[in-house]
């Protein structure tokens, strides 16, 4: 236990050489102190798919219906709550769209460091997806992408939530969340097989998945064009986490579609 509390505290104080000091404002906050946790979660959750595929290699495929059911209402409602929490509370802190700094909308500023909490506890929680593909036996859904978009926002959204825990940081979640209530209703709601019929915005969802890439890339940049003290190199490591984001969504984009093509042809 020594031994872990020792490298506990050697790897906190290499973060903190890092990144320099943390937002006091978040200290005590729930998985935020240290960085273990956050570290330890993400391992288990990418030794989860390793293990659960040899797992169910001989074995048949679990439905899970009404897991699926109640597990994407949840996180849709989850992501509607954040949604709306976030654009009361940058109305009320009068956020500055273009660029906004760490402290000087007062109590709007906490209430966003909350929501945004939330927003990365659900990352933890949205592991569940992969859990989900590998017990149903979907490993085509399984991708690079995939695997690569849960694992590294959970552990990015710690590094944000200590050190740049409101301010500019509220724009890609607000996008989002907004993202996500359409995603998790329609999961959700294609498990009823009398409802896929109405799911219409299926076919919009990379598209809009690329979109808010883009615009967060945009959102991000304009904040170095006209600075307000927000800090630059998180500026930049974000520009450039959400570009191999957009290469990578549409790289698939693109396979799916030629993909679609060439099933289409096939069937003539």
């Amino acid at each position: 236990m020594e031994h872990l509390k020792a490298f506990d505290q050697e790897v906190n104080a290499f973060v903190d050489y890092m990144f320099g000091p943390r937002d006091a404002r978040v200290r005590g906050w729930l998985l935020l102190d240290s960085y273990l946790p956050t570290f330890f979660l993400t391992v288990a959750y990418l030794l989860c798919i390793w293990l659960g595929n040899k797992f169910m290699k001989n074995r048949q495929p679990f439905s899970l219906k009404a897991h699926l059911i109640v597990y994407n209402l949840g996180i849709t409602l989850l992501s509607l709550y954040m949604l709306i929490e976030l654009i009361l509370a940058t109305w009320e802190g009068g956020y500055n769209l273009q660029c906004q700094n760490l402290h000087s909308a007062g109590e709007a500023d906490i209430r966003v460091a909350k929501v945004l909490w939330w927003y990365y506890f659900s990352k933890v929680i949205e592991f569940a997806d992969t859990i989900f593909f590998v017990l149903r036996k979907k490993s085509s859904q399984i991708t690079f992408l995939h695997v690569y978009h849960h694992a590294t926002m959970f552990n990015i959204w710690w590094c944000v939530l200590n050190w740049i825990p409101c301010g500019q940081s509220f724009f890609g979640p607000t996008l989002n969340s907004f993202i996500h209530v359409l995603m998790y209703s329609y999961y959700g709601l294609s498990v009823i097989p009398s409802m896929r019929k109405y799911l219409w915005w299926k076919k919009y969802l990379t598209q809009a998945q690329l979109i808010q890439f883009l615009l967060t890339i945009v959102h991000t940049l304009s904040a170095a064009v006209k600075p307000c003290g927000f800090p630059f190199g998180c500026l930049m490591f974000q520009s450039s986490y959400m570009a191999t984001l957009v290469i990578l969504f549409v790289n698939f984009y693109i396979k799916d579609h030629l993909l679609c093509i060439f099933k289409h042809w096939n069937l003539q």
